[in-house]
């Protein structure tokens, strides 16, 4: 266990108090973090900086399971917060009293959290050098969206590499600290199973799904000027695409994983302009209803009648490599649908020859379904005798790996187990320059192509299920969007 200072810009926003916070007290709670070192919780505003503690417990107690929560936790805990008030954008005695209080306790190893705008990413990264608040082991973690197309993205990579050396940058995807996530690492390289039919000749297609309830959040500037496929598509959905298709690396370390992933983004088909209608849906949300509660459209959020930005996409993306050929990859993801999903789904191709066609049974393909969110699970779909039948019934039940009854521990949230990745050096689940780059590649022709084309977004009401232009880019008129609820036994 090492000791360290984690230093938290940004500290007092949504972010923070939502999820770092509650991740690093949970990990003290769970002894994961020396006692000795220090969270700097850095405020731009006095009144902020003054009540720091007491809004920290605030968030926690909403946050967190009632149980998790004691007061003598919470006491020992407080002991390692240090609120810093600090604006970043301009030189203030904040970034001195800074240094004074790292210099306090020589902790080698320094982590600078970036909780912040990207806009700001290049000047708080200045001042950390102006005010020599860097060392040779410190480590830098920045939040997506980074960038807003290849060039600006490239923009601010290069900024903050100017102070950082890439082995120091910790590009964040949260969805990639998730247990589920991890685990599709160890049934496909673990298993003979799943490693001996991980390709073209098993695999019929595969879903990526993240889809949201909730609107703009108050984020509607920022939302209006990146939509979908850069908020979400970009990084989280391509990521998860990666580790679905990437090749067994040699080795389960940073570099051999980053290496595969990259080679998979390299090997998306681009999707050409003749294409876009058939492969790729965009859509935007109108009034509606969800649990039976009315909602505002997009643009009545945004109060702006003329935007084209997407809430919605589905995309056909195929991989040009021996292992994925002919094996389509549809993704989609969505805001204010009818509910919060994000999973995975491996569909398997049918048997060769139904026994059962005398009794009209229609067969059921395997599927291995990996959901991350509401819920962390993994259910293996297997065709078989209804017991209760008296004629030869078959019929489709789920093996059941559910991680929440899986452990009587309260298991670490994505945030915990990713930042402690950090201090441990572990850059595995990060998101390398090369894989961003790749990434933009693919993404900037379709967005670019969008923009110039006249066609509006289709319209899709709050509640329902998106649009349904996106029920239509199935290569086979069988298949269609899995919905687990459907499905579960």
């Amino acid at each position: 266990m090492k000791k360290f200072d984690l230093i938290l810009f940004g500290g007092t926003g949504d972010l923070s108090m939502r999820k770092l916070l509650p991740a690093m007290y949970r990990a003290f709670a769970q002894k994961s973090i020396d006692p000795a070192s220090r969270i700097f919780v850095c405020c731009r505003k006095k009144q902020d900086y003054e009540t720091l503690n007491q809004t920290i417990k605030t968030s926690l107690e909403k946050y967190l399971e009632k149980s998790e929560l004691t007061d003598a936790q919470w006491q020992a805990f407080e002991k390692i917060l240090r609120p810093v008030l600090i604006d970043i954008a301009s030189d203030h005695q904040g970034w001195t009293d800074l240094k004074q209080e790292l210099d306090k306790a020589k902790h080698d190893l320094r982590i600078f959290y970036l909780a912040i705008m990207p806009s700001l990413y290049a000047s708080c990264c200045e001042k950390l050098a102006k005010y020599e608040l860097r060392n040779a082991s410190s480590r830098l973690i920045v939040e997506k969206p980074l960038g807003y197309d290849f060039d600006s993205a490239e923009a601010i990579n290069q900024s903050i590499s100017e102070y950082f050396t890439e082995e120091q940058i910790y590009r964040i995807d949260h969805y990639l600290g998730k247990e589920a996530v991890q685990n599709l690492l160890a049934l496909r390289f673990s298993n003979f199973l799943f490693e001996s039919l991980w390709d073209s000749k098993s695999i019929d297609h595969v879903q990526i799904t993240i889809t949201e309830t909730v609107g703009l959040e108050g984020r509607g500037e920022f939302y209006d000027s990146t939509g979908a496929m850069r908020d979400m598509v970009q990084n989280h959905l391509l990521q998860l695409l990666c580790l679905v298709a990437m090749e067994p690396p040699s080795r389960l370390s940073a570099e051999e994983v980053r290496n595969e992933k990259i080679k998979v983004l390299k090997s998306l088909k681009p999707i050409k302009a003749s294409e876009l209608k058939n492969t790729c849906v965009r859509g935007q949300y109108v009034s509606g209803q969800i649990d039976d509660v009315k909602v505002p459209g997009y643009l009545d959020e945004l109060e702006n009648i003329s935007s084209n930005t997407e809430t919605y996409v589905a995309i056909k993306a195929n991989i040009a490599n021996w292992r994925w050929a002919g094996v389509p990859f549809y993704l989609r993801t969505g805001k204010r649908l009818n509910k919060r999903n994000a999973e995975i789904v491996i569909q398997f191709k049918q048997v060769t020859h139904n026994i059962y066609e005398e009794n009209q049974f229609k067969l059921q393909p395997n599927r291995m379904v990996i959901q991350l969110q509401p819920e962390e699970k993994i259910l293996l779909y297997l065709m078989t005798k209804d017991l209760g039948a008296n004629e030869s019934e078959i019929m489709p039940i789920a093996l059941h790996l559910d991680y929440k009854h899986s452990t009587s521990s309260v298991k670490p949230s994505a945030y915990q187990r990713l930042i402690l990745d950090a201090v441990e050096g572990n850059s595995t689940l990060f998101i390398h320059r090369d894989e961003a780059k790749a990434a933009w590649s693919w993404v900037d022709p379709i967005i670019k192509q969008w923009q110039s084309d006249s066609d509006t977004p289709e319209f899709y009401k709050a509640g329902s299920t998106g649009p349904n232009a996106a029920k239509k880019i199935f290569e086979n008129a069988e298949h269609s969007w899995f919905e687990l609820e459907k499905h579960e036994v």
